[in-house]
C-alpha cells in the first residue's frame, strides 16, 4: 500500500527562514524574497519576524593618501555592523481546486553599518589629517601653505617640472580633504537602506492530477537610503552625504510548480522582475564648496555647488529563487533552496557624487556603490516530526558573497551557517515556529569605487533569530 507523507506535520520552523542581509549576504539581500507560503496546502497565513546581529570588524588602512593606493594595516576599526529586524507576512487561499490567491509583504533590500573609531570617524585636527595625507611631508596646515606658495610661484610662471607639479597638486588636495573632514569632525560613517515590496499571486493548477501550477502577480516596491561618508578613508568624498527619499515603484513575479502529495514533494521556481526606481536624492559634498571657493567663488555660490537636489534612477534587481522539499518517510523531509541575484549589474550613482569625480577619473565617473560578481545562495535542509504536534530541524547554508575586495559599506564576502528550529502545533490550525541560525562571514577587503582598498575584514561572524505565527485551515 502507497504510504502518504503529510505536509501539515512534517512542515518546519525554519525552512523558509531566509539569512540574508548586507552584514551577511551578498549585495543588499535581506529577506531571500521568500514565496513559500504561496505554495501551502488550503487557508495559510503567516507573520514573521526576524533579527539579526552581525559582529563585522576589521582594520583600516594607515594609507590615507588618495593618490596612493597600497593597503597598509592600521588601527581596528570596531565592529561596524548594526543590529536590524524586519517583518515577513503572507495569506493564502484556494479559490477552487484549480485557482489559488495570495499576498505577500516582505522587506527584501537593506543595509545597517556604521563606523564609530578609526580612519571612518572624521577627527577634525587640521594639522594631523595634512600630515597623515602627506605621510608627514607637510606636517601641519601652516606647511603645506608655505610649500604651496613657494611652488605656486612656478607653477604661474610655467616652470615647474612634472614632479614639481604633482607635488604641488597633491598639497592643494590634502589641505582640501583636511578641511573638508574637519568641517564634519566627531561624525561617523554611517548608511541605512530600508526597503519594502507587495506582491500579489494568482496561481492556476494544471495537469490530470492538479500537479502543476503556473503562478504570477504584480510586485510594489519601496525604497529609501541615508549615506553619510565621513573620515580619512574616503579621502575626496568624506563628508558626503546623500538622503534618498521613499519611492514607489512596481514590476512581477513569475513562476511554475509541481506537487506530489503522495510523497510530500513540491518543487517551485519564481522569477523577481527588476524594478526601475526613480528617486528624489539631496546631496551634501563639501570639497566641492572648498574648490570653489580656491576658484574664486563667493561663498553663496559654493554652497549651491556642493548642495543639491536632483533625481537619479536605481534599478534593484532581478532574482530567481528555486524551493524544493520530498519526505524521505512520513516523519522526515528533505529541503532543499537555491537562489540567485546578479549583484554585478546593481550600481547606485548619486549625481553629484558622479558628477565631481569626473574630474579625476574621467568621463564616465563613479559609482557610490556597484558589485563584481553575482550572488549564489544555497541552502539544505531536514526536518523531522518527533511527535504528533512537535517537528524540529536543521540546516546548513552557503552564500557566495557578491565579490572581494567590496564595497567599504559592507565588507562581507558571504557566509557559511547552521541553523536549527522547531514548529509546535498549538492547535490543529493554529502554529508556533523559533528557530536560529549561526553564521561565519567569507573575509572582505572593504574597497573605495576608486579602487583603493581602505580596510580589511576577517574572522566575523553573526546570529540571526525568527519568531513565526501560522495559520492552516481547509
Amino acid at each position: 500500500m502507497r504510504t502518504t507523507f503529510h505536509l501539515k506535520t512534517l512542515a518546519v520552523a525554519i525552512a523558509t527562514l531566509s539569512v540574508a542581509s548586507v552584514t551577511n549576504a551578498a549585495g543588499l539581500d535581506r529577506s531571500g524574497q521568500d514565496v513559500t507560503a504561496f505554495f501551502q496546502d488550503g487557508t495559510y497565513a503567516e507573520a514573521v519576524y526576524t533579527y539579526i546581529d552581525a559582529d563585522v570588524s576589521g582594520y583600516d588602512s594607515s594609507n590615507v593618501n588618495p593618490g596612493q593606493n597600497d593597503y597598509e594595516r592600521g588601527d581596528k576599526t570596531g565592529d561596524i555592523a548594526e543590529s536590524y529586524d524586519f517583518f515577513r507576512y503572507g495569506v493564502k487561499t484556494d479559490i477552487n481546486d484549480t485557482f489559488s490567491i495570495g499576498l505577500l509583504y516582505d522587506e527584501p533590500f537593506g543595509a545597517a553599518a556604521e563606523y564609530t573609531q578609526s580612519n571612518f570617524v572624521s577627527q577634525g585636527d587640521v594639522d594631523a589629517s595634512i600630515a597623515s595625507i602627506t605621510n608627514g611631508a607637510a606636517p601641519s596646515l601652516a606647511a603645506a601653505q608655505g610649500a604651496i606658495g613657494a611652488l605656486a610661484a612656478g607653477e604661474t610662471a610655467g616652470v615647474l617640472t612634472p614632479e614639481q607639479q604633482a607635488q604641488l597638486d597633491g598639497l592643494r588636495g590634502a589641505v582640501a580633504v583636511a578641511q573638508a573632514e574637519a568641517g564634519n569632525a566627531g561624525e561617523n560613517t554611517n548608511v541605512e537602506v530600508r526597503s519594502q515590496s507587495l506582491t500579489g499571486i494568482l496561481g492556476m493548477k494544471f495537469g490530470a492530477n492538479k500537479n502543476f501550477q503556473i503562478y504570477g502577480g504584480p510586485v510594489a516596491q519601496r525604497i529609501q537610503s541615508e549615506t553619510k561618508l565621513r573620515g580619512l578613508a574616503y579621502g575626496p568624498a568624506t563628508g558626503y552625504t546623500s538622503n534618498s527619499n521613499p519611492d514607489m515603484d512596481y514590476g512581477y513575479i513569475a513562476g511554475i510548480a509541481y506537487s506530489k502529495p503522495e510523497i510530500a514533494l513540491k518543487a517551485a521556481l519564481t522569477y523577481r522582475s527588476e524594478i526601475d526606481h526613480d528617486i528624489e536624492i539631496s546631496e551634501s559634498y563639501p570639497l566641492v564648496a572648498i574648490r570653489a571657493i580656491a576658484a574664486g567663488a563667493t561663498p553663496e555660490q559654493a554652497a549651491a555647488a556642493a548642495n543639491r537636489d536632483s533625481t537619479y534612477e536605481i534599478t534593484t534587481p532581478k532574482s530567481v529563487n528555486f524551493d524544493f522539499q520530498t519526505g524521505i518517510n512520513p516523519t522526515t523531509l528533505a529541503t532543499a533552496k537555491v537562489r540567485w541575484v546578479p549583484w554585478s549589474d546593481f550600481v547606485i550613482t548619486p549625481p553629484l557624487y558622479n558628477d565631481t569625480s569626473k574630474i579625476s577619473y574621467g568621463p564616465d565617473g563613479l559609482n557610490l556603490v556597484e558589485y563584481d560578481d553575482d550572488q549564489w545562495q544555497v541552502e539544505l535542509g531536514l526536518a523531522k516530526r518527533v511527535a504528533p504536534a512537535l517537528a524540529i530541524s536543521g540546516t546548513v547554508g552557503w552564500d557566495s558573497g557578491a565579490g572581494d575586495p567590496t564595497t567599504s559599506l559592507g565588507p562581507v564576502d558571504g557566509y557559511y551557517s547552521v541553523g536549527l528550529g522547531a514548529k509546535y502545533n498549538v492547535t490543529e490550525n493554529w502554529a508556533v515556529s523559533a528557530g536560529g541560525k549561526y553564521l561565519w562571514f567569507g573575509d572582505a577587503k572593504g574597497r573605495l569605487p576608486s579602487g583603493k582598498i581602505v580596510g580589511d575584514f576577517q574572522d566575523n561572524d553573526g546570529y540571526i533569530a525568527g519568531l513565526k505565527i501560522s495559520y492552516q485551515g481547509k
